[in-house]
């Protein structure tokens, strides 16, 4: 096949460098995209007194469903409380071990820390030991852990190769250890997404500018100004969080699983019927829904079953070994748990949101899965260049267009460069990944709870990261 030429976007990036060009104007088919936080943006971020990484303002987690990503969908402001709980567990590893894994059949930052509501008085909690090796650093993520006040924590870190992990939680240790179990990712998920995407445009399979419909569809008419893949990974497709009749037909299950009643051919169909207010290319609006139509479009473009898709594009590749898209009888995957860390939810069931959120995996598997990002030429040739690609900048939005996404990531200044992550959030658990160039930074953080109001978790997860070294 004639490889095409790489053009996921309607225009090309800003630029080719990893650090984000100085605000301009993204290509004129690609008008730039101001702030809309009236029509379904999450939230807008704030420039903080250092005028690097902003903020967000806080919304609670049940005004809307997970896995919409709790930290672009207003992320919860963050008391710094000591939990009641275990002592968090630590190891090191470096890059060359292997790291244990079983084979197996699934933003914006949170705003600065608030002070601890009156009715949550912080606790004290007796800390593990530190490991001489990794001293500072082990016990920054034992108190990372501590202060996440979850069931299960876990905070798996790698520099320059060497990986820290450390886990613990305020209930009873499980049957394996904390770092084996297989955790819900929620919208971090979206990172999975948007690498096999460019890894089918690099491969010259795709462009990124196909119409959705087209593929979904095949034989009607794409329109005048069709939805595509780009748009589709770029929360600019102008769909809204979340398909037309999805809250009546999940309210019986609004509870426990309310995605898992929107099957795969309820969600391309309701795409299909929809007609966007706005013009594709020319709003941001975070959508799980559009997010979910192109993880349909893919495979009906490669006619290949979502799961295998993605197995066999990324997790395979990559060794991800850890890594499903459904919860199953093996004991591996660590129960969530409801906003007050005890009540029990069942396992996430993506419904027809596979490709917005259903990846569930180790902690070794997401810091393999990141330390890729780190080092893209030391990744499986075929991913290489898509690793590249979803490194760079594709669009600005909101007040100067300070907002920098890539196909994949969220992106924020730092002083010695940018910084990717994702966060994410199912009716029981909540994750974090991201990493950083500049200082060689890979981190998947991950508790079994339910996100709240003021919630500790993200908040912790983010400055950890944006800490430098």
């Amino acid at each position: 096949m004639t490889a095409r030429r790489h053009t996921p976007w309607p225009g090309e990036p800003l630029d080719g460098a990893e650090t984000p060009a100085p605000r301009a104007r993204p290509a004129d088919d690609f008008p730039p995209l101001w702030d809309t936080a009236t029509d379904g943006d999450p939230g807008v971020p704030r420039d903080t007194p250092t005028g690097r990484a902003p903020a967000l303002r806080s919304r609670p987690a049940d005004e809307g469903l997970p896995p919409r990503d709790t930290a672009t969908d207003g992320g919860p402001g963050a008391p710094r409380d000591t939990p009641t709980g275990r002592a968090p567990a630590l190891r090191s590893q470096s890059a060359d071990e292997s790291p244990p894994t079983r084979n197996t059949a699934a933003d914006e930052p949170p705003a600065p820390r608030a002070e601890p509501a009156a009715a949550t008085p912080a606790r004290r909690v007796p800390r593990s030991a530190v490991s001489p090796v990794d001293g500072p650093l082990a016990e920054r993520l034992a108190d990372a852990v501590a202060a996440s006040d979850a069931p299960d924590v876990v905070f798996a870190l790698s520099r320059h190769g060497r990986r820290t992990i450390a886990s613990g939680g305020t209930s009873p240790p499980p049957p394996l250890p904390r770092e084996d179990l297989r955790y819900e990712t929620g919208s971090a998920a979206k990172t999975f997404t948007g690498l096999l995407l460019a890894r089918l445009i690099h491969s010259g399979e795709l462009s990124g500018g196909e119409p959705a419909a087209a593929l979904l569809a095949r034989g009607q008419p794409p329109g005048a100004n069709p939805v595509t893949l780009a748009h589709l990974i770029t929360h600019t497709s102008g769909l809204p969080a979340l398909p037309a009749g999805f809250f009546l037909r999940g309210l019986p299950a609004w509870h426990t699983n309310p995605y898992a009643r929107f099957p795969a051919a309820r969600v391309a169909d309701a795409f299909l019927r929809h007609r966007p207010r706005h013009r594709p290319g020319t709003r941001w609006r975070y959508s799980n829904y559009g997010v979910a139509v192109l993880g349909h479009a893919l495979a009906a473009a490669t006619r290949t079953p979502w799961e295998d898709l993605l197995t066999d594009q990324v997790l395979r590749p990559l060794g991800l070994n850890g890594t499903t898209l459904r919860a199953d009888d093996s004991g591996l995957d660590a129960p969530g748990h409801g906003k007050d860390g005890e009540s029990p939810v069942p396992p996430f069931d993506a419904g027809g949101f596979q490709a917005a959120g259903a990846v569930r995996a180790t902690p070794h598997d997401l810091l393999t899965f990141i330390e890729a990002h780190l080092d893209p030429t030391g990744a499986p040739s075929q991913l290489a260049a898509a690793l590249r690609a979803v490194r760079r900048p594709v669009l600005r939005r909101g007040i100067g267009h300070r907002h920098v996404h890539t196909i994949a990531w969220f992106c924020h200044p730092t002083g010695g460069g940018p910084m990717y992550f994702h966060s994410g959030a199912t009716l029981g658990q909540q994750a974090f990944l991201g990493f950083r160039p500049d200082t060689g930074t890979a981190l998947a953080a991950l508790c079994t709870r339910r996100f709240r109001a003021h919630d500790p978790f993200l908040a912790t997860a983010y400055e950890l990261l944006a800490e430098e070294e």
